[in-house]
């Protein structure tokens, strides 16, 4: 398990992890793979698979997450996050704790969630956000997730501070944007981490650094 550090894509880590171990064990090739991408401007919990438990992967993707962070509210961008610069503002003076409380309540259980547009879901083959920064047409679908709890916290309005719990697939950007619609405003999402993956915690994780160190110290060690 890796704390995946800010601005580092999921795809950084698995290179940095598969150069490591392959000059550690001196083999020219060998399995790394991630259970569930986190954008890079998310941090936290990365599932890293290697050797023979890369098989394991799909089943550990079909696992819940539990996400931290923040929403703003009073503004959108393209890519529901700060990707991409504002493109939009709206008022948030109209938004009071029982309509927040109204539009939390409202996700709870199944939803239809629509992915963003700049998002790795493919479309006719091609990935999403490749076609949309080109200024390429992209039509998605919704697709059913579910949330089993959603906390929120505007003391430091119009910031919001969250905590959800969700089936795989989940949006968290998308989760933003459509919040920002059930406040009858607009928002993106503006800090985000993961801290939970099935039965593993972001507390048992590893910086990307102290991975490095144990990989060459424990070498002989590691079976894979």
């Amino acid at each position: 398990m890796i704390d995946k550090p800010l601005h580092w894509t999921s795809f950084d880590v698995v290179n940095k992890l598969r150069y490591t171990l392959k000059h550690a064990l001196k083999v020219k090739k060998i399995k790394v793979g991630h259970a569930g991408t986190l954008d890079p401007l998310a941090t936290g919990l990365l599932v890293i698979c290697t050797g023979k438990f890369t098989k394991k992967i799909d089943g550990l993707q079909s696992d819940d997450k539990v996400y931290t962070g923040e929403i703003t509210l009073g503004s959108t961008t393209p890519s529901y996050d700060l990707e991409s610069e504002v493109d939009g503002t709206y008022e948030t003076a109209h938004i009071t704790n029982d309509l927040m409380e109204e539009a939390r309540n409202s996700f709870l259980g199944t939803q239809l969630q629509m992915p963003p547009i700049y998002s790795a879901k493919k479309v006719d083959g091609k990935v999403a956000y490749l076609v949309a920064r080109k200024g390429g047409e992209v039509n998605l679908k919704p697709a059913e997730v579910y949330i089993h709890s959603l906390e929120l916290d505007n003391s430091n309005f119009p910031k919001v501070k969250f905590a959800v719990h969700c089936s795989k697939g989940t949006y968290i950007r998308s989760l933003a944007h459509d919040l920002g619609k059930r406040l009858n405003s607009g928002a993106h999402l503006s800090a985000l981490r993961r801290t939970r993956s099935g039965e593993f915690d972001i507390a048992n994780a590893l910086q990307i650094d102290e991975a490095v160190t144990y990989i060459r110290e424990h070498a002989t060690d590691i079976s894979i």
